[in-house]
């Protein structure tokens, strides 16, 4: 069966974001007095602050100086880092051809709206898309499946007639969880052998619109 919904993620499925991402968590963690490297960031991107948070700093982000911490890391990737971002290759064009297949479009990031209306305009794509679910809408984030469901319920359709777009393992596993099948960019900078769960895995946007028309998001 075709599907009806394309549930995507943005953070390095289309625009190049994830090592401004693990740069801002290093700096605010710097800011407060934690240590921490990079590449151990880099790792988590795609999980939500509810999951980096307390890995990195063990604190939680609902209250006191882990809520203060979260907050300083959003407002660090919206100065210094949010308008450098550059989108992948055809990654808008992408979006198109899945709107022009009748696909109902939804986001489904573990990205704060801040940051996700940012990331869209950033991206030049905010146009493209109907409806956004973000960590806002869900308890908690990849890889659990909070969002994806939630993204699944605005799309209006049953799991089994969406498909997620994503480029990290947590994507994989939240849209697994939610009964939805995911499809994996390597463009993030995860593997093909990391992303061996998905259905299906291409390098980038280009590659996946180049292969349309026998991608899952074409044929089911």
């Amino acid at each position: 069966m075709k599907p009806r919904a394309a549930l995507l993620d943005v953070d390095g499925t289309l625009i190049d974001s994830n090592d401004a991402h693990a740069q801002a968590w290093v700096d605010v963690c710097a800011e407060f007095g934690y240590e921490v490297e990079f590449d151990r960031v880099r790792r988590m991107i795609g999980m939500g602050g509810d999951k980096v948070l307390p890995e990195l700093t063990g604190l939680s982000d609902e209250e006191g100086k882990g809520a203060e911490i979260k907050e300083r890391r959003g407002e660090l990737f919206r100065e210094r880092f949010l308008g450098t971002l550059k989108p992948f290759p055809q990654a808008r064009e992408l979006i198109q051809r899945m709107r022009d297949e009748g696909l109902t479009i939804v986001v489904a990031t573990s990205a704060s709206k801040k940051d996700m209306g940012g990331l869209l305009k950033q991206a030049g794509i905010m146009d493209l898309i109907e409806e956004k679910t973000s960590s806002s809408d869900a308890e908690h984030s990849k890889p659990d499946p909070d969002i994806i469901e939630a993204a699944v319920e605005a799309a209006g359709c049953p799991p089994g007639e969406a498909v997620m777009l994503g480029d990290t393992p947590y994507d994989v596993t939240a849209a697994k969880r939610a009964g939805v099948r995911c499809v994996a960019l390597t463009c993030g900078g995860w593997s093909a052998e990391e992303l061996h769960e998905a259905v299906a895995v291409y390098a980038d946007p280009a590659d996946l619109l180049a292969r349309f028309d026998e991608s899952p998001f074409a044929r089911g």
